[in-house]
Order: structure tokens, then sequence, then C-alpha cells
């Protein structure tokens, strides 16, 4: 089990189907309805902010990888 699948588990039934219907729009391609920006330092990170939540992934050619699901915190952007 990877730490998003763990995540996932942590969250109330909800909250997990808002993330995971936010995933299947991150890899559609189908950022206008989400409120993505690209961190700082990185051109192939962005984050989507969804309440607490924050989606973390990157994106190298045509391939999307989520590289964290966390609430927000002072650490939430150190990896």
């Amino acid at each position: 089990m990877d730490k998003i699948d763990k995540a996932l588990r942590k969250l109330l039934p909800a909250e997990r189907k808002e993330i995971k219907n936010i995933i299947l729009l991150i890899n559609t391609g189908k950022y206008s309805q989400l409120d993505l920006k690209k961190l700082k330092g990185y051109d192939d990170i962005f984050r989507v902010r969804h309440r607490r939540w924050r989606i973390i992934f990157k994106i190298d050619r045509e391939n999307i990888k989520i590289l964290s699901l966390e609430k927000r915190n002072d650490n939430t952007y150190k990896f």
C-alpha cells in the first residue's frame, strides 16, 4: 500500500469521494475546474487545493504522478 492509498483510507467517505473525483480530473487533464497552482522553484510540480487538503502532483511528458495527499500544515510542501 502506498502513502496515497493510506491517506485516502483515513478520510471520511464523503471526503474520500471528493478527493477521488479531483484525482480523476487531474488524470484526465481537466485542470480548469480545479484550484491549481504551480509550486515555486519547480516547472513540473503542481498543487490542487481542496478545503484543508492539498494534492501535490508532477507532470512528466503526459505522465501524471501523485506525489502527496496531505492536510495543509507547515510541512505540506516539503518533499
